[in-house]
């Protein structure tokens, strides 16, 4: 080879090496938004205000280990539907890893509390009731048994976000477990009176939600010490000694009064730090002094970051920490404020991405589909710009849901996961679990099992199977999780006969229009889309499964069902 080939042919080799080099780097560093099946996407953003989040009770919906059903002695006889009965978090972990929210289009799962709950039952005069829901904490630093350890949890949060799935921690500021033979009092942490009358802010804010629900006094900056019988507990599991220390490295850095309210901020934040857990779900935000959310804000913004500064190779994306409260009978037709009756507050301006909409369940009513996306599209856009709501039909506390007898199961689905805001999906909204149960008392018939026997045997209910019911809630929630544009979007009507509309997203670095037809006859259908969408694009029926391209500023789709769900 002659010497000038030879120098052209070792630069060309050296580029070579620089290229391949760089290609290594990106692969294992460049990062790009993960979809729901754990895909890259880098096309597609995460939004919470376009969240598919799935509620759940932990206990509730599937059993990923049966040898932690039974502890501390609840063995008791309990009333209906008011004892533990095995759901745990390496259930929801199975879910996830069976594809079961990446099929339904769900982009964050919310579970009801995991720690410690009081070891004693409460008699409610036909049984015992126990603390499956997780509302009645014991400890909060811990997990309670029943519901799995805390590489359980650490392994949940890992499968979720491989998958693109954010994790929503329920948490409790606001009381502790009733007290019981086995559980005392937190004395000097918590007050037995008055109840609540809800007349006011004081009589809703500074009282016990119901009688024997000990209530923190969130309001003191009175100093207190621990309880004697956690003392005694942490001391007996081998843990005392690192806990005090923790304590009093928060307490320094951050100057905080050793009151009550940031004892529970230092310990619930712990988890976020640990696991990095994107989200918190706040426990009765209406009966807890809304600065003590602005607080736990700060402090879950500064774990979340820490975590994500700690753990660069596990981060999803540039989202900040999410924060959405349940304040009891909000409505979204109020704007930003709630009203005590004395006094407003505004918890939008307290740490809050979003609250809970109450108003979705007596909206969805109307036969109107244009009536309620209209209303939402407006409100989200201008009293609650740049926030958000998170829409339900169905929850663990309400009795009066949109559709208590599962007669209108695709009608719920259609209405909730197209409605402008983020949308709660309570579980078996899916499958149609029955919310009425036999000998259930309350609250109770709402937290029956998962059904997954139902959807095995594909059910009929009300005249429809289980399994088409699913089928018709999973589209739905992929096209929301393909297009942003659904929950945060601008709602535009495009015709009223047939019912067609648009929505159109559009940031600095991101836009995303979607295309939906709803009632529309079965067979051939033509969609004129001439101005949305230039001809020549090729477009997707998210419902059908059909690819289509434009042609002369239309679609001509022949489908069996009545939706179209265009997006590309």
């Amino acid at each position: 080879m002659c010497i000038s080939c030879a120098f052209q042919f070792l630069q060309l080799m050296k580029q070579f090496s620089v290229l391949l080099f760089f290609l290594a780097f990106c692969l294992f560093n460049c990062k790009a938004p993960r979809s729901a099946t754990g895909d890259r996407s880098p096309q597609v953003p995460f939004l919470w205000e376009n969240a598919n989040v799935y509620f759940l009770l932990t206990d509730r919906f599937h059993n990923g280990d049966p040898r932690n059903d039974v502890n501390f002695g609840r063995t008791g006889k309990t009333a209906t539907l008011r004892g533990f009965m095995g759901g745990d978090i390496k259930g929801i972990t199975k879910k996830i890893e069976e594809g079961y929210f990446g099929q339904l289009g769900i982009t964050a799962i919310w579970f009801t509390p995991v720690v410690e709950q009081i070891h004693g039952g409460v008699d409610e005069g036909t049984g015992l009731t126990y603390g499956f829901h997780g509302y009645w904490t014991r400890d909060w630093t811990r997990l309670d048994p029943n519901f799995g350890t805390e590489q359980d949890l650490a392994e949940l949060v890992k499968k979720a976000h491989q998958r693109g799935i954010r994790i929503i921690l329920d948490v409790v500021i606001n009381h502790t477990g009733p007290v019981t033979e086995q559980d005392p009092l937190w004395q000097g942490w918590a007050r037995t009176g008055p109840q609540c009358e809800y007349k006011s802010y004081e009589s809703t804010v500074t009282c016990t939600l119901v009688k024997n629900l000990p209530d923190i006094k969130t309001e003191s900056n009175e100093p207190v010490d621990l309880p004697p019988f956690l003392v005694d507990k942490w001391k007996k599991e081998g843990r005392y000694e690192k806990e005090i220390a923790e304590l009093e490295a928060f307490f320094k850095r951050t100057g905080y009064p050793r009151a009550p309210r940031y004892y529970i901020i230092k310990w619930l934040t712990d988890y976020i730090r640990k696991y990095g857990v994107d989200g918190y779900r706040c426990d009765t935000a209406k009966h807890t002094e809304e600065s003590v959310w602005a607080d736990l804000r700060k402090e879950a913004d500064l774990a979340f970051a820490e975590w994500k500064k700690a753990n660069p190779a596990e981060v999803l994306d540039n989202n900040d920490f999410y924060m959405v409260g349940e304040v009891y009978n909000y409505y979204i037709s109020s704007g930003r404020m709630y009203d005590f009756g004395d006094r407003k507050v505004d918890f939008f301006n307290y740490g809050y991405n979003s609250l809970i909409n109450f108003d979705l369940k007596t909206d969805a009513q109307n036969p109107s589909y244009e009536a309620i996306f209209s209303k939402y599209s407006t409100l989200l856009q201008t009293q609650l710009r740049n926030k958000s709501v998170l829409n339900y039909l169905t929850s663990h506390d309400d009795g009066g849901p949109y559709d208590k007898e599962r007669k209108k199961a695709i009608e719920a689905g259609t209405k909730l996961l197209l409605c402008p805001g983020a949308s709660q999906v309570y579980y078996g909204d899916e499958t149609a679990r029955s919310l009425v149960i036999p000998g259930a008392q309350g609250d109770a018939t709402l937290r029956s099992f998962m059904n997954w026997d139902e959807l095995a045997a594909n059910t009929e209910r009300n005249g429809q199977k289980v399994r088409d019911i699913l089928d018709h809630w999973q589209k739905l929630g992929r096209f929301r999780r393909a297009h942003p544009a659904v929950g945060a979007g601008i709602h535009k009507m495009l015709s009223e006969k047939p019912y067609l509309f648009q929505r159109k997203y559009v940031s600095d670095t991101f836009s995303d229009i979607a295309v939906v037809g709803l009632d529309w006859p079965k067979g051939k259908k033509e969609v004129m889309v001439q101005g949305i969408f230039s001809d020549g694009t090729e477009l997707t029926d998210y419902y059908s499964g059909q690819k289509i391209a434009v042609r002369a500023g239309k679609v001509v789709l022949d489908t069996p069902h009545t939706i179209v769900l265009l997006g590309k």
